[in-house]
This record gives C-alpha cells, structure tokens and sequence, in this order.
C-alpha cells in the first residue's frame, strides 16, 4: 500500500508566483480554505525576476492613455489571435488591479506629482508600465506574500506535483511529493488553479529558471485539457550572450525605454534598416526623434528598438547571421550613450536600472555607465497553454482553472513586455474568484487509491532501472535539439527532425535510472520532470509544424510570409484516447463590432 500524506482544501494553487498567490487571495476572500503548492521556497517563485514593470492603462504619465489603446496594442501585438475578450478584460482591470497592489503595499516610482510613475515599453503606444526601478517583479511578490500572509492560506514550499487526480471527468485532486525527503502527498480540493509558468527549461538558452519545465502545460494535457497556440514561443532580444556561465540571463527592455540603442559590430543603429509597414505610422524614422519619445515628447513616435519582441530578436540574429554580429554572437545594446544628451548621466541610469547596473558589473565586469552590453536573443516565454474561458479562467476539464503563463489566449501569437504582469493580477484574480465560486457549488469527488497507487509506481519507477543515461544526458540532449531545430528560426526538415529525436529521447526516457534514495535527490527530480519536457517540446513542434508561415513569435524560414488563411486560426493540442497527442484547427469566434471599431480607430 503507498504511503502518502492527505490534506484537503476547497481550493488547491499549483504555484507560488504572481499569479499563483493573487488566485490564493482572491479564493480565500470568498471564504473557502485555500492551499499553495511551491515547487520551491515561497518568495523565489521566476516572477521576482520581471523587471520592466506592469503594464496598465492609467495615463499617469501620457493621459491620452486609455484601455481602447491598450487593448487594441496587445490585439496588434498578439497579430490578432488573442482570446479578444481576454484582451478586453485585461486592458479594462489592469489599472485598478495595479492600485490595489499599491493598496497593499507596493512602493512604486512616482511622478513628480506624486502618482504611480509609467515607462515605454515595446509594442505599447504610450509609457503605459507602472515599474520599481528595474525590479517590479520582486515588488510584486514581496507585496503579495505580505499580504496573503493574513488571509489564513496554508502553503506547501518545496513540493512538486506530479499528477492531478480525477474522478470521471472533473479534477478532484493531486498527487505531489515533497523535495527534500521524497515523501508523497494527496491534496484533495474541489477546484484546482494552475499556475505553474513556463516551458523555458525546454530550451537550451533561457531566460527562465530551474523551476521552468512546462509542470502545469504536461499536468492539464495528461488530464484532458486542450493545449492551443504552443507554437508561439517568445525570444527576448535582449539576453547576456557573454560570460558563457550567464548567457541567457534576461537583459530589461527597460534599458531600451530609457533611451538604449541597439547597434552591430560597425557601431550601426540597425533597427532602423526594417520597420514592419502595420507599425510604420507609430515608430520614428530617425534617432533624434527616437530619443525624444523615451524623454517624454508627446509629439515624438518610439524609435525602432521599442517595437515588438519577436521582430527585434530577427533583426539581431540578422545582423548576427551576416556577420556583423558582435564578438561573442550578439550585438551591443548601448545606454552609455545618453551622455551626450543629459548631465549626470551615470546617476541617472544607475537609478533608472539599478539591477542592471549590478548585474552587468558583477557577472561581467561591465559598467554600463560607460560601455556597451552584448546581447542576444533568449528563450522567454510561451504565448501557447491551457485553453481556458476568458471570463472564468476554467480549462475544458471541469474544476481545472489556470492563469498566468501557463493559460493561453491573452497575448496570440506574440506578447507584448509589461502584459505578463498585469496578466498575473487580472486573471490570477479572476481564476481565484470562480475556482472559489465552483468549491462552494460542488462537492468534493470521490478519491480513487488506484490512482494514486498508480501515480507513486510512476514516481518510484526511476529507482528500478540500470543506470545507463541519466536524466540530465537526456535533458541536455532534447535542449539542444530544441535550441537548434525548433528555435528562432524554423523549417520543416528541422522539425521533422525534431519530431524524430523526440522519439528517441521518448525511449531514452523510459529508461532512465537513479541511484540513491528519495532524500534530497536532483537526479530523480529531473527524472520525473523529463516527461513535462518531451510533452511540451512536442506540442510546440507539431504546432510549429503545422502553421505554414511566419507570424508573431513563430518564424518559418520555408514560409517567411503572413498566410491570411492563418490569421483566424489556433491550433488545438489535446490527448486522444490512445494517449497519442492530436491536433487540429479552430477558427478564432469573430470580434463583436465594438471591438473591431477600436482597432480600426487605433491603426
């Protein structure tokens, strides 16, 4: 008989990030008993390392600012495959959500008047992101965890979960085990919120941290949910290329919104080679106007380095691929140079990018008071998750909800910086408030021990095998497989490719073995998170594979063009009864007329 601890809640939180504990607090409000589920320490969650800010439409700095603007820049962004009613919501609730924070405590930078003060930010038309330095993430985590410390929520630190539990077809529990000395846990709860993250682990240079290997995308599609939009996976263009030990590591774009230029290794400002005809109108033709915009000038357009993510990581590898790149594979990204424009400018940019100041001077003996960074593109983020209701946040499988990164729809097929975190505010709120409301209007589900018994073999069945690979062969293997064939650029002999090795690595998985025993053992972590990872990587390639073009974070060397046949269109991952994965095509629903009468104004 397996050995397990039992806790029940109404609500269980798989996730202790920024959406993770905004869902926590918004269920406990409604006075249901709430747990969160950790993978590590509470407050380490990957959200402290946002840096750039929250975007919100609350004009505190442009107050021609509106949610009809935003609205209609993340639909732009997103190149119109967004969830529009998520659009809607986010753009309308950001503002309050972001005051509330306040409310609870977070210390934002101020206007000179005294209001939450706002930066620029790419894809966004107006400085739109209510930021603490270059450190809201952490901010936004210290003030939730401060906060939902009051509200009676019990939380679970360093417990992975491993499978949800099911009774027909509605989630009715977890099966979980704890890190450091491998003892297991059901947690019975009649609704359960994912919120879990990324998929970054899945590629070889990542912005992401440990925890990032795609839990919550593997958790929800082994239990039926349907995964859409897994192809769009974003690429930060700005990433520390140099020393090898850091490269990866998220440079803020915040750096660009205080004037940063991007140049290649002959000192030319090449943005401004390629500016896409739908983002011409809003984006400067010249440097002098470029730097007047990040300054404040109401009458001045955002220079070429602040267009959208997935269109400035192309144009670095551009310059990289043509040989112009800088000397360790990236280019430079430049704030040094504002001293020609302002007094005091080594203050001024030590108080603007306070982490980055650091960072750059610690990890690689820059001071970026004075010299240029080398960047290059990192994998970031995922557009592509759960399928959920853009109202209530619940996936297809009854009491499931998800929010945050590991919920898709918001962001279509490309994000904008800023809208993950508000994301976490407005729809950690929202899954929260109706994963609370579907606890009190359901009863708990009938646990089944075969399921349990099942999930512990699972779990154990790495400690039976002859160790020949071990699972971190394997994990590189598949992220450097990831990194090569279903990157920033791809092809359809690259991802058939990849489909293959994924095969193998399929194989090489069920093999793997550990030694030791369940106490304070990584190797068998990973070995239980190879499974998330091949499930994820196959997703996005048989995604990627199936949209014949290029559009937002997805790229086809083979199909370079927009295809208007794809322009209405998810794709649509789910497990079929064989357990075989299956895709298919939906068409978006169309937008109501009032919300296509925003962007027609807004183009």
């Amino acid at each position: 008989m397996t050995e397990y601890q039992t806790h029940e809640y109404d609500v269980l939180v798989i996730g202790a990030g920024g959406a993770g504990l905004r869902a926590a607090i918004a269920a406990s409000a409604e006075g249901v008993s709430v747990a969160v589920i950790c993978k590590s320490l509470l407050g380490k969650a990957h959200t402290v390392m946002a840096e750039g800010g929250a975007a919100a439409a609350m004009g505190n700095v442009d107050d021609r600012d509106n949610w009809r603007v935003h609205f209609a820049d993340t639909m732009r962004g997103g190149q119109y495959l967004n969830n529009w009613r998520m659009a809607e919501l986010h753009a309308k609730e950001a503002p309050a959500c972001v005051r509330e924070l306040e409310a609870w405590g977070a210390v934002f930078d101020r206007t000179p008047d005294g209001r939450i003060l706002q930066r620029n930010f790419g894809g966004h038309k107006y400085p739109r992101l209510a930021h603490v330095g270059d450190r809201t993430g952490l901010e936004m985590i210290r003030t939730l965890q401060d906060h939902g410390v009051h509200q009676g929520i019990s939380v679970h630190m360093e417990c992975t979960v491993t499978r949800l539990l099911k009774d027909g077809e509605r989630v009715i529990g977890a099966f979980a085990y704890d890190r450091e000395r491998g003892h297991f846990r059901v947690f019975k709860a009649k609704a359960i919120v994912l919120a879990t993250g990324g998929i970054g682990r899945a590629y070889k240079i990542t912005s992401n941290s440990w925890e990032y290997t795609g839990d919550g995308h593997a958790l929800a599609y082994h239990a039926g949910a349907e995964l859409i939009d897994m192809e769009f996976v974003q690429f930060h263009p700005t990433g520390m290329v140099w020393p090898p030990s850091v490269r990866g590591i998220l440079v803020t774009e915040g750096v660009r919104g205080e004037g940063g230029v991007l140049k290649n290794k002959d000192g030319h400002r090449f943005m401004f080679d390629d500016i896409p005809d739908n983002y011409k109108n809003q984006t400067a033709d010249n440097p002098e106007e470029g730097w007047r915009y990040t300054q404040g000038d109401k009458n001045a357009r955002r220079p070429p380095e602040l267009l959208t993510r997935d269109h400035v990581a192309r144009c670095i590898m551009r310059e990289v691929r043509s040989g112009r790149g800088s000397p360790h594979g990236g280019v430079f990204l430049d704030i040094a140079w504002i001293k020609e424009k302002i007094p005091n400018a080594s203050e001024h940019i030590k108080k603007k990018l306070p982490s980055m100041y650091h960072q750059f001077k610690q990890l690689a003996n820059i001071d970026i008071t004075q010299q240029p960074m080398e960047v290059g593109p990192t994998t970031h983020y995922i557009m592509g998750g759960v399928r959920v209701d853009g109202d209530t946040q619940m996936s297809n499988v009854p009491g499931l909800f998800a929010a945050g990164e590991v919920a898709a729809g918001l962001h279509g097929a490309n994000r904008l910086g800023g809208n993950s975190l508000s994301d976490l505010l407005v729809f950690g709120r929202r899954a929260g408030l109706h994963a609370a409301k579907f606890a009190k209007h359901n009863p708990s589900g009938r646990m089944d021990e075969d399921q349990i018994a099942t999930a512990a073999r699972s779990a154990l069945v790495p400690f039976e095998r002859n160790v020949n690979d071990g699972p971190y062969q394997v994990q590189h293997q598949l992220q450097d497989m990831m990194q090569d064939l279903v990157g920033i650029v791809r092809t359809e002999n690259e991802m058939q490719r990849a489909l293959e090795n994924l095969n193998h690595l399929k194989q090489q998985a069920k093999e793997v073995g550990v030694t030791g025993n369940r106490e304070y053992n990584p190797g068998w972590h990973t070995a239980l998170e190879l499974d998330n990872l091949l499930t994820v990587s196959e997703a996005i390639a048989r995604s990627a594979l199936e949209r014949k073009e290029s559009r937002g974070g997805h790229f086809r060397d083979d199909y370079p063009s927009k295809v208007a046949t794809f322009g209405n269109l998810n794709h649509v991952i789910q497990k079929d009864t064989h357990g075989e994965m299956q895709i298919r095509r939906e068409s978006i629903p169309p937008l109501p007329p009032e919300l296509k009468q925003i962007i027609e104004e807004m183009k």
